[in-house]
């Protein structure tokens, strides 16, 4: 505006164009450009930039260069070439930002998506270690279990238990890894009912426990240790007391007959009598060196002491000595009073046992140990002496002082033992580190291993459910015989070959060489025993209705039976032994496999319909299918046959190296299994096609059945062992508990339960429990421990978090 008002310039064509003539020659243009573009500080970037055609965008300024031109340009009045160049500078410089975030957030995007890729195979590889480590475990607990230590077996189970919720967050175990895993725990708490298996353990005191005893009411232990300290205990094996005041080792200790006095003897020469709260009443003081044992007479009103000094005092409540028993001729370790409380029986290194009365007269001694003798006991109904002994032996005499036996099996010296409550059993401790079990004519029932040293003592619960046991390791262990994972029926006479549950599962049928066929419930109890064959009964079958029991017999007859033990028919034709029996599935018809080369069909009523004449042995088992439309016959010429009730020969499946002992259908008949002397079990379809060999026995394999739903093969085996299987073949978990070949298998209705057959003489019923109920039973079992015991580890006291609690006589 100032230049058009001065005339200098005039507006033209909407530029400003020199108009004063004299301005014109005076100012140059060029000179003009050129001093402007001494001011430019981008001058050589412009010039290059307009020389392309403005096209090179490699020439615009970029960064820090970009930021300067524009601030320079502020307020200033440039060409619209200079604005040109600003503006497409700005925009490629805007496009190389955003290209540089874009180029970040791929490189970004594409870091995360390795470090997923990294931290997802880090986890794989996490849980495929852990899985390993899981099987490793399983196997490590297997053979603890299997070596007698079922406690550390099934603490192993249980930390691999633990491991599996962890596993499934990702992918599914693989079915092996799972089943070794349900196999280490199952072989953990397996057990027959009625055997004592380790519960507890108590842990805290510093030095060997030499005795033990539980409160009359069975809610305390107490424990007598080198350690000068006596220790109260809940049966959970939750520390309630320590009795602290002898100045030496305490070797003995007992409750009142009311529990509310607790003695204690000391190789300080002294005897100790407290309350339950852990104060001091009295001390016994008269020995003249260490005393060793002492006992409550059963009112409560004495108390006798045992010493190294080679006496027995007896002493009333208030301390006053009353009696010393005088005749041992060297220490005495033990004694106790009989249950009227009239006599004491004192045991001596002299290696005698002496009967006293209260009076301190000499009644009795009872001579036939070879070495000390260490411990003694009465009998509940004070009819049986019952003696331990350094010469490894326990002795049983009567009152009268006659041996009555002699119990060997320990193999070091035996320190203590002790009557159960109804006095059926006899419980022995020895340096051997075990503890014996006995019945009173001197039957070894239970050897209990554990312990890592010398056992001295031990004690039943009131109600015999209980045995602790003290050992020179530091540690008393709780035994308990709970929980019915396992049952034995025992009360054949011979081997049991064959067995069946009827079709509602409530009776179980076992069939044996004592030539009888026994009836028992699911809790184990002896229904009826059908008697009548005149030879080894080797098959048994129920009819679909459960109405009737067919028993095939080696007396070359099958005989027909109601539950109530009635004989209803017997089936004659056969010329040599019958070794199976079958129903139709509409129960009408009865199939017998006989040593006489044929299958007889016969109807109830005792009529032969057809005989099946083709295999070149003797038939070991016969099979219909679920639809009743073909019969499976196994034989010892190595073949299995397809037949339908017409006689028909529909199949030979031929693959078995050795005799087929055992046919069975699949409940959808699809599948065929059959057992063989050559070790194996093959799996064939109705064609005849062999569809899978399972391996695993290592010796004949007996029996062969398939579970209610069909996902699971039960096999029965001369190596003492059953083994369960899926349909591919895969070997799921094996029972071990027979002591000779097992004859056969059957599943309950249910599936819940596995009966086995032995040659043992008994039959053993197995809950076939699912992981979570394994895992629940196992951890009841256990949860006392974890939460009392001070030695668990911290991961250890966890195990358990979150699984169900409830008593296991319940699960």
């Amino acid at each position: 505006m100032e230049l058009r008002l001065t005339g200098i310039v005039v507006k033209q064509e909407q530029r400003l164009q020199v108009a004063n003539r004299i301005y014109q020659e005076v100012f140059n243009l060029q000179w003009v450009e050129k001093e402007l573009e001494k001011l430019r500080p981008y001058s050589e970037a412009f010039t290059a930039w307009e020389e392309s055609g403005c096209k090179d965008e490699s020439r615009l300024l970029r960064g820090q260069a970009l930021t300067d031109a524009l601030a320079w340009s502020v307020d200033k009045s440039l060409s619209d070439r200079d604005y040109q160049f600003l503006a497409a500078a700005q925009e490629v410089e805007k496009q190389a930002i955003e290209l540089e975030k874009l180029e970040a957030q791929v490189k970004l995007d594409a870091q995360l998506k390795a470090n997923q890729i990294l931290e997802e195979a880090k986890q794989i590889a996490d849980l495929k270690l852990a899985e390993a480590e899981a099987v490793g475990k399983s196997i490590t607990s297997k053979l603890l279990s299997n070596s007698g230590k079922h406690f550390e077996g099934l603490l192993q189970a249980l930390r691999v238990a633990k491991q599996l919720p962890l596993a499934r967050e990702i992918f599914q175990p693989q079915d092996e890894s799972k089943m070794q895993i349900i196999d280490a725990l199952s072989q953990a708490i397996y057990i027959d009912d009625g055997k004592y298996r380790e519960l507890n353990r108590l842990q805290g005191h510093e030095d060997e426990v030499n005795g033990l005893a539980f409160s009359p009411d069975g809610e305390t232990i107490a424990t007598a240790s080198a350690d000068y300290t006596v220790k109260l205990w809940n049966q959970q094996g939750k520390l309630l007391q320590t009795l602290i005041g002898h100045k030496d080792a305490v070797f003995g200790v007992a409750f009142s007959p009311g529990g509310e006095t607790i003695a204690t003897a000391s190789a300080d020469k002294t005897a100790k009598l407290w309350n339950q709260q852990g104060k001091l009443l009295q001390t016994l003081i008269g020995h003249k060196d260490a005393v060793f044992g002492l006992a409550f007479s059963p009112d409560g009103e004495t108390i006798a002491t045992a010493s190294w000094d080679k006496t027995v005092k007896l002493w009333n409540r208030q301390g006053k000595l009353l009696q010393t028993l005088i005749g041992h001729e060297d220490a005495v370790f033990g004694l106790a009073f009989s249950p009227g409380g009239e006599k004491i029986a004192t045991a001596s290194w002299d290696k005698t046992v002496k009967l006293w009365n209260q009076q301190g007269k000499l009644l009795q001694t009872l001579i036939g140990h070879e070495n000390s003798v260490f411990g003694l006991e009465f009998s509940p109904d004070g009819e049986t002496i019952a003696t331990a002994s350094a010469d490894y032996t326990v002795k049983l005499w009567n009152r009268q002082g006659k041996l009555l036996q002699t119990l060997t099996g320990h193999e070091d010296a035996v320190f203590g033992l002790a009557f159960s409550p109804d006095g059926e059993t006899i419980a022995t401790a020895s340096a051997d580190y075990t503890v014996k079990l006995w019945n009173r004519q001197g039957k070894l029932l239970q050897t209990l291993t554990g312990h890592e040293d010398a056992v001295f003592g031990l004690a039943f619960s009131p109600d015999g459910e209980t045995i602790a046991t003290a050992s020179a390791s530091y540690t008393v262990k709780l035994w308990n015989r709970q929980g019915k994972l396992l049952q034995t029926l025992t009360g054949h006479e011979d081997a049991v070959f064959g067995l069946a549950f009827s079709p509602g599962g409530e009776t179980i049928a076992t069939a044996s060489w004592d030539k009888t066929v026994k009836l028992w419930n699911r809790q184990g109890k002896l229904l009826q025993t059908l008697i009548g064959h005149e030879d080894a009964v080797f098959g048994l079958a129920f009819s679909p209705g459960g109405e009737t029991i067919a028993t095939a017999s080696w007396d070359k007859t099958v005989k027909l039976w109601n539950q109530q033990g009635k004989l209803l028919q017997t089936l004659i034709g056969h010329e040599s032994l019958v070794n199976s029996v079958a129903f139709s599935p509409d129960g009408e018809t009865i199939a017998t496999a006989s040593s006489d080369k044929t299958v007889k069909l016969w109807n109830q009523q005792g009529k032969l319909l057809q005989t099946l004449i083709g295999h070149e042995s003797l038939f070991n088992s016969v099979a219909f299918s679920p639809d009743g439309e073909t019969i499976a016959t196994a034989s010892s010429d190595k073949t299995v046959k397809l037949w339908n009730q017409q006689g028909k020969l529909l199949q030979t499946l031929i693959g078995h190296e050795s005799l087929v002992n055992s046919v069975a259908f699949s409940p959808d008949g699809e599948t065929i299994a059959t057992a063989s002397s050559d070790k194996t079990v093959k799996l064939w379809n109705q064609q005849g096609k062999l569809l899978q060999t399972l391996i695993g026995h290592e010796n004949w394999v007996f029996g062969v059945t398939f579970s209610p739903d069909g996902e699971t093969i039960a096999t029965a085996s001369r190596d003492k062992t059953v083994k369960l299987w899926d349909q591919q073949g895969k070997l799921l978990q094996t029972l071990t508990g027979h002591e000779n070949w097992v004859w056969g298998v059957a599943f309950s209705p249910d599936g819940e339960t596995i009966a086995t057959a032995s040659r043992d003489k008994t039959v053993k019923l197995w809950n076939v429990w699912k992981f979570d109920r394994l895992h629940e039973w196992g951890c009841n079992w256990m949860r006392d421990y974890l939460e009392n015991n001070p030695n668990v580890s911290e991961s250890d006291r966890h195990l358990c978090d979150g699984v169900i609690s409830c008593p296991v006589e319940q699960l």
